[in-house]
């Protein structure tokens, strides 16, 4: 489950008065160039998604609704990548951190994991909810290297 804290897009002023500058966002993503979001997500245990009652269209629908733009980068598996520089902060739980090439890290409360548009996915094998705190800042993709040999 997704629920956005706070939001920003770029060039968007910022007022010193306190208020509040989340603005309506049609993307969890956000934009390149100086978009933020501010993200608290909660992962249920993964046996809860190996019950029989488990109904995975469901789970994924409500993704997509509550997780505009984002719901849509999960593969089926629940890898994704998103064009963002994450601040990932673990603050309940324990969770794993399965990366592109099938390595997993334990993560544990306070742990923190920066990503560079890394493709992912968050297995909770605990029995017990994880909740996190993920900034999200918006990142141009990489430009393919020119092939054009060594300098001279």
């Amino acid at each position: 489950m997704f629920e956005l804290a706070g939001a920003t897009e770029p060039g968007e002023p910022v007022s010193g008065a306190g208020d509040d500058i989340t603005t309506e966002v049609g993307s969890y993503v956000p934009e390149p160039g100086g978009g933020t979001r501010l993200l608290f997500v909660t992962i249920p245990p993964d046996a809860h998604m190996a019950l029989p009652s488990f109904d995975g269209p469901l789970y994924a629908a409500e993704q997509l609704k509550h997780g505009p733009g984002l719901g849509e980068l999960f593969e089926p598996d629940g890898m994704h990548t998103t064009p963002t520089v994450d601040y990932v902060i673990l603050l309940e739980g324990e969770l794993w951190l399965e990366l592109d090439d099938g390595e997993l890290t334990r993560l544990v409360a306070g742990d923190v994991v920066v990503q560079n548009a890394t493709r992912h996915a968050w297995r909770n094998r605990s029995d017990q909810p994880a909740r996190m705190a993920v900034v999200l800042i918006g990142a141009a993709p990489a430009q393919p290297a020119e092939d054009g040999g060594a300098d001279s």
